[in-house]
Parts: structure tokens; sequence; C-alpha cells
């Protein structure tokens, strides 16, 4: 678990990977101005959580309420990245008294299906892995070099988020599962129960091959008072290559919303 800085309280949930450790960047960036938590999925390794079936997505809303346990919060604004978007979606729709803002951050919204390529990914999970990852710095490339000005820059950036990757890996049944799971629940219930104040965080359209900005923008007319900021010079990974423009978007709202 990832536990640092002071200040207004905030849990940071991560995507299908499942692992807080690839967030680094934007984690030691918003330690500097809130108290930051994050932590990594139940099922993956360094959890110390197992995902129990009979519970389905329960296993994640259960997971966070241990994580307020443990670091003995009573209230939390969730920030969800990618998939992590659907488990402070729920939360906050069933324990509205312990969300003090919503973030989704280029997440899914309700409607969302996968692509032919990434069903592709999900019926065959470990023989699709080397594809996956042979083909995920170009998905990311186009991305890297909008983020930044020098080859020295974008060298620096590609090494070391290899090596967050290398240092946390993933487990590609876990997170095949995780899809599988989301796409047979209606989560359109859950945004008219949101009371928290709500922003959407996205990179630029163009930017992002993952999860396109316009679903993301979709939560708007799903959550109402949603608002919406764009990260400059940024796509899916934002909050990895921008962390200080990540940090001030998400910071400022957090503060502005804690109570």
């Amino acid at each position: 678990m990832f536990d640092a800085g002071n200040g207004s309280p905030l849990v940071v949930i991560p995507g299908v990977q499942g692992r807080w450790e690839w967030m680094k960047p934007a984690l030691r960036e918003l330690q500097k101005r809130c108290r930051t938590v994050s932590y990594t999925l139940c099922g993956d390794v360094g959890s110390g959580v197992k995902f129990e079936p009979a519970l389905g997505f329960d296993n994640y809303v259960r997971q966070l309420d241990e994580v307020f346990r443990r670091t003995g919060l009573e209230k939390a604004a969730l920030c969800g990245v990618s998939y992590g978007g659907w488990i402070a979606l729920r939360y906050a729709a069933i324990r509205p008294e312990r969300v003090t803002s919503l973030i989704f951050v280029s997440s899914p919204a309700p409607g969302w299906i996968p692509t032919e390529r990434q069903r592709q990914y999900l019926s065959h999970p470990w023989r699709s892995a080397p594809a996956f990852v042979v083909t995920s710095p170009m998905r990311l490339w186009p991305e890297i070099l909008a983020a930044y000005d020098t080859w020295r820059e974008r060298l620096v950036f590609t090494v070391g988020h290899a090596a967050r990757v290398i240092a946390a890996p993933i487990i590609p049944p876990a997170m095949a599962a995780r899809v599988t799971l989301q796409q047979g629940i209606d989560f359109a219930p859950d945004c008219a129960r949101v009371k928290a104040p709500t922003l959407l965080v996205t990179g630029e359209d163009h930017l992002d091959k993952i999860v396109p900005p316009e679903v993301t923008r979709r939560y708007r007319s799903l959550i109402p008072g949603a608002q919406y900021a764009r990260m400059e010079r940024s796509g899916h990974i934002g909050m990895l290559t921008q962390p200080a423009q990540f940090a001030d978007i998400i910071a400022g709202f957090v503060d502005a919303n804690h109570y």
C-alpha cells in the first residue's frame, strides 16, 4: 500500500492492471499536495487479499472498506484511474457518507464495450500477453512524443515506465476477469446515486488510444453537475507523463470539496 503526504485525504484506485506501483510518478506529486493513499487490487500479487468469486464486484467494495479501516480514514476523495473508475463509482454510490469527491481519470462510462482487439485479449489472456506487451509501445508512443520535447526526456520516461512495469508485473487472467466481470454489470443506476462532487479528467482526444475521451465525458450526462478537465499534451497515461499537471488538477478539486 502507498500512504504518504498530508492534507486532504485522497484514495487513488489503479486501473485494470491492478498495481499502484505503475502510478508512482503521479502518487509522488500528489503526496506533495494531499494525503495520498493507493493500493493493489485484490487477486494480484502484493495485495494480500484474495478475490472471492462468490462476491463478484463486491470484492472491490470490501477491499476499499479495508483500505479505509487500515488508514484510519473516515472520509476521503476517490480517484478511479481507467478501470478503477468503476470501483470508485460503485463505492460512491453505496458509501456516500465516506466520499467527499469523486474523480474519474480516463475511465469508461456505462455502455462502454471492448474493441475487437481488446476482446481477443480477453478471450485468451495468457496467449495474448506477448502481443499485448509488444504492441503497448506503439499505442503509447504518440502520447510520449507529444508529452516531451526532447528524445532524452522520452527515453528517460520510457525506461522508467518499463522498469515499473517489470517490477510490478501484470497477471493477464486477472485483468481479463476484471473486464469480463464489469461487462456483466449495469453501472448506470450507480451514477444516479452519486452525491459527491464529480470531476472527469482526460487527455486530448487524438492521443488516448485506450479509452476515447468522449467515452469518459459521457459521465456528464449521467452524473448531474459533473465537471470536466482536459490535460494538455497527454492521452491515457497523462498522470505518468505529466504528473505535476495531473496533481494540480486533482488536488485542487479535492481541496475545494474537502469537508
